[in-house]
């Protein structure tokens, strides 16, 4: 009885309806609406792993699963055992249901990773044989065919031919008395053919009168030409009829053999649905799959390390693995109004509850969200447990709760003579005889309706007895007394919904490890009541009372701090990681374009291999062509020498050896004299220097010495005397280039990147020219001076300069190869 109430306390009933609406069938939403809540762990466990396979399928497929042609046969299967006959429209919803399933159960046996859902449909028979002989015998509209047998076949030719006889007659009969008939059509009175005559001229055609209109005006006769073939008609038609019965009696017969299969079959076809349900409203609620945690069962205080046997570190984990964790937790019925129904935002919380924890006193001021928060976990509970996913950011962990018992709103009773304490009392008195060790028990104000001293006695000793008979009880109140039970009983824990003291509302958000403030007075003022009220109520309010209220304002402040804090480290850890990903794309590009170059140089090396191989061999082929002369001979090494200048890169000069530079101090040989020396002077623009050798000076020139170890000194050039001041000389001109299409490169209207492209492409054709024009155009000026700063890092370009006026100006780059 206390689990019914729960579940109507907690509003479960109302979630089962949305999710009904997410079912294909009308079975499917039966069951979402009377929804069964397992007994066992694995059973639940079972649920969740049907709704991950089938949220996966959901994602994976385009149209999803599709359930078409899938109905409630159930009531038609119950009458088919009874030996009833079934309708053409019963018989054809069996057929349709077993064409639906077989289509499921299709779609399922070509996935991989579905070993739930295979095995859900693995034992289920879709009878093809029974669904084709329904569709041969019974048409798309549920009546029976002219194929289902030759003797209906027949009798309904003979229909035909009678009626299209009398049809024959009636219009003959019409045509010759069209004064008396009233209009000029056959009608039907029951199974027999009819003309409508004027009253007065019945006697023009006799017959059988069937029918008078409301005015008496026209009688509806039927001739008695057609009487005898109307007879027969009748007699074909009941003829018609058995024949029909005996069809869909032999079809029922064959359903009901298999009676039980087909049961199993819906009940499949229901659970997929179902399953299938959860899996749309938990993508709708953007909710994740939950795990379920082993938490210890409830023991007396103490210390819970003594006698563990676990070390410091292996307790810290086991603590972390086995607490509950709902991070972001949004209420689903409130997600349901805000999307459906205009409501306003829903405000998420966090219950984050250690494996020691048994008690967890939620206090605040009225209207903070208290209630709310005892709600939210309860269903988040129960949605756990028949298997939907929980509207909690990841990770989702919770306790598998034998049972979920609540106390919440107020039980007064003016029929039963209820106060609200008394419905309190009764409601947990229930709640404590019905309650396992692995229960969850939500109270809301706990010991409230009575004397505050009195019932602040009753609601602790209420919550001692729970932390040590109950896995998770949750209670909120406004007595301060059992605000101290955390730092009494380390089973106990405090939170509180916040409230804002620049708004004066609360920010439904939960504050875990600080007690809240009940912030009466600052609510009935933000209500409305009179100031002069409220700051005499303000006199009456104990001091110690003030400066507990003083404290926890300064420590949710401390919190709030934190948290922004925290925040702001998160967004530039963020950001970091960001410039990080960054940096490493950028590395990756040059060391992709620095490969992409060498690629192109070994490129151009091997062209230009080929090609220098091609023209030495047309050398050597007009040598060998008749007598070789010394003029023949000399022109033939002249082409050689030009094409390894032509082709063959320039080996890189030897590098200068470092020669033997004397300075003031150093010691070196006189050989002439065969004397060791000491440098006096370092060497003049002459080359000549001082050094002393015993107690003589003399001056010597560079080329008279050598270092001790043999090393003789460079020589300095001498600058050539200048005869008259000149300017000094310009650098080299380039030799003129002719501009041709092999290196010539046209980049205008593209984009730096796409441009260094081609110019890699166009420096490696270009290596025989010397040279390359870039044709960029004026523009901006972005893509020139994208493109010079491509030349300046580029091994292969000498230098560039802009081209001069006739070629083009400052939309043109000449740019000299190495």
């Amino acid at each position: 009885m206390i689990q019914s109430e729960t579940l109507e306390l907690l509003e479960w009933p109302r979630l089962c309806q949305h999710l009904s609406t997410f079912a294909a069938t009308k079975l499917g939403a039966i069951a979402a609406n009377h929804l069964q809540i397992p007994a066992t762990q694995p059973e639940s466990l079972q649920l969740i792993a049907q709704t991950q396979e089938i949220y996966q399928l959901e994602n994976r497929l385009s149209p999803g699963l599709s359930f078409e042609g899938i109905q409630d046969i159930g009531d038609s299967l119950e009458r088919a055992e009874l030996q009833g006959i079934l309708a053409g429209e019963e018989l054809l919803a069996i057929a349709t249901t077993l064409v639906g399933v077989r289509r499921l159960r299709r779609v399922i046996d070509d996935q991989e990773d579905v070993p739930v859902l295979k095995e859900l449909v693995a034992d289920i028979r879709t009878y093809p044989e029974l669904e084709q002989e329904i569709n041969h015998c019974i048409d798309e509209r549920g009546d029976v065919a002219d194929r289902a047998s030759a003797k209906l076949g027949g009798i309904r030719i003979q229909l035909r031919q009678l009626r299209g006889r009398i049809y024959q007659i009636l219009q003959g009969i019409l045509q010759r008395q069209a004064n008396a008939v009233q209009e000029q059509t056959i009608k039907q009175r029951g199974d027999r053919f009819v003309i409508p005559v004027k009253a007065p001229q019945k006697d023009a055609i006799p017959g059988i009168v069937h029918d008078t209109s409301g005015s008496g005006a026209t009688l509806f006769i039927e001739p008695n030409a057609i009487v005898q073939l109307g007879n027969q008609l009748r007699q074909l038609r009941r003829q018609e009829q058995v024949e029909e019965e005996a069809i869909r009696q032999a079809l029922t017969v064959q359903v009901a053999a298999v009676k039980p299969d087909l049961e199993q079959l819906l009940a499949v076809a229901t659970t997929l649905d179902l399953a299938a349900a959860r899996a749309r409203y938990s993508y709708w609620l953007e909710a994740n799959p939950p795990r379920f945690i082993e938490r210890t069962p409830p023991e007396k205080p103490g210390n819970p390390e003594e006698g563990s046997g676990e070390s410091p570190a292996e307790n810290r984990k086991s603590k972390i693995e086995n607490s509950i964790t709902l991070r972001q937790l949004r209420h689903p019925l409130l997600v349901w109004q805000q999307r459906h129904e205009n409501g306003g935002a829903v405000v998420p919380v966090d219950l984050l509850v250690q494996p020691e924890i048994r008690v967890v006193t939620i206090t605040g001021p009225n209207t903070g969200g208290k209630t709310v928060t005892l709600k939210t976990l309860g269903l988040a509970a129960l949605m756990a447990k028949v298997g939907l996913f929980v509207p909690a950011r990841e990770p989702v962990e919770l306790p598998w709760f034998d049972l979920v018992l609540a106390d919440i709103g107020d039980e007064q009773s003016l029929e039963q003579s209820l106060s609200t304490f008394s419905g309190h009392i009764r409601r947990i008195s229930r709640i404590t005889e019905g309650m396992t060790p692995n229960s969850l028990v939500l109270l809301d104000e706990v010991g409230a309706g009575t004397d505050p001293a009195e019932g602040s006695a009753l609601a602790i000793a209420l919550l001692q007895y729970l932390a040590d008979h109950a896995n998770l009880s949750i209670a909120t109140t406004h007595f301060g007394e059992l605000k101290a039970l955390k730092y009494e009983d380390e089973r106990f824990e405090n939170a509180s919904v916040e409230f804002d003291d620049r708004t004066l509302s609360p920010t439904y958000r939960l504050l875990w490890g600080i007690p809240g403030r009940s912030n009466a007075l600052t609510i009935a003022r933000r209500l409305g009541l009179k100031g002069e009220i409220v700051e005499q109520a303000q006199t009456y309010v104990g001091g110690a009372s003030e400066d507990i209220n003083q404290v926890i304002a300064g420590l949710e402040a401390q919190r709030r701090n934190q948290e922004t804090k925290a925040q702001e480290a998160s967004q530039l850890l963020q950001q970091a990681e960001r410039f990080y990903q960054e940096v490493s794309r950028k590395a990756a590009a040059l060391q992709e374009r620095e490969q992409q170059l060498k690629l192109s140089q070994e490129r151009a090396v091997q062209e230009a291999l080929i090609q220098a191989k091609g023209e030495i061999a047309q050398v050597i082929r007009r040598l060998q062509q008749g007598p070789a002369t010394a003029q023949d001979a000399q022109s033939a090494t002249n082409a050689l020498n030009e094409i390894a200048e032509r082709h063959l890169l320039p080996s890189p000069p030897p590098k200068p050896k470092p020669g033997f530079k004397p300075k003031t101090g150093d010691r070196v040989r006189i050989p002439r004299l065969g004397q060791t020396a000491e440098v006096l002077s370092n060497p003049d623009a002459e080359g000549q220097m001082s050094v002393r050798f015993g107690l003589m000076k003399m001056t010597v020139s560079l080329e008279d010495i050598e270092s001790l170890d043999g090393q003789k000194p460079d020589p300095i050039a001498k600058a050539k005397p200048a005869a008259t001041p000149k300017e000094p000389p310009a650098p080299p001109k380039p030799q003129p280039t002719i501009r041709t299409s092999k290196n010539t490169v046209d980049i205008r209207g593209s984009r730096v990147p796409d441009a260094e492209m081609a110019l890699e492409k166009a420096i490696a054709q270009a290596m025989d020219a010397g040279c390359l024009w870039i044709i960029h155009g004026k523009g901006t000026g972005r893509l020139r001076d994208g493109v010079h700063e491509f030349l300046k890092q580029h091994p292969l370009i000498e230098r560039f300069e802009l081209a001069g006026t006739p070629e083009g100006g400052t939309g043109v780059t000449i740019a000299y190869i190495k």
